[in-house]
């Protein structure tokens, strides 16, 4: 895990961020989730308010993201967590050019959920193509009563 500090103009703010490769043989989701968990307790140490709920928030973002990367990319993926005032940005850059696309709500269907998820849950989900893939970015807020 990577923290820093920066400052922006005569005010200080703090700025935290979290990189993890993800390859074949690298982090489980379980160990995601958990980087998640600490990273945003680092953040609620440094100052800025987190709400309970958001932990577990993230946690299922991180890890639809990072199961979709992991399952339909063919090579590493990269995940980036970067606290900036009361907004988490989330992404996941993976080897896979193809956009993610969401399916039509159905509870019957079982799976591909995924993209449903991070959506519902996100205050904006974007997906750019890269030269190399595609970077999928979530922007949480940490505490809606300070947005």
């Amino acid at each position: 895990m990577d923290n820093s500090s920066a400052s922006a103009g005569s005010t200080a703010k703090l700025t935290l961020k979290a990189s993890l490769v993800l390859d074949a043989d690298g982090p489980r989701v379980a160990h995601v989730r958990h980087l998640v968990a600490t990273f945003l307790t680092t953040v609620a140490a440094g100052g800025i308010a987190v709400a309970a709920d958001t932990v577990q928030i993230v946690q299922l973002i991180v890890s639809e993201l990072v199961t979709n990367a992991r399952k339909h990319a063919p090579g590493p993926a990269r995940l980036h967590l970067r606290v900036a005032g009361p907004v988490l940005r989330v992404e996941i850059h993976d080897t896979n050019p193809v956009a993610p696309t969401a399916k039509a709500p159905d509870p019957t269907r079982v799976g591909q959920h995924g993209l449903e998820i991070v959506t519902a849950l996100a205050r904006t989900v974007t997906v750019e193509q890269t030269p190399d893939g595609k970077r999928i970015t979530a922007h949480i807020v940490l505490h809606p009563a300070t947005a």
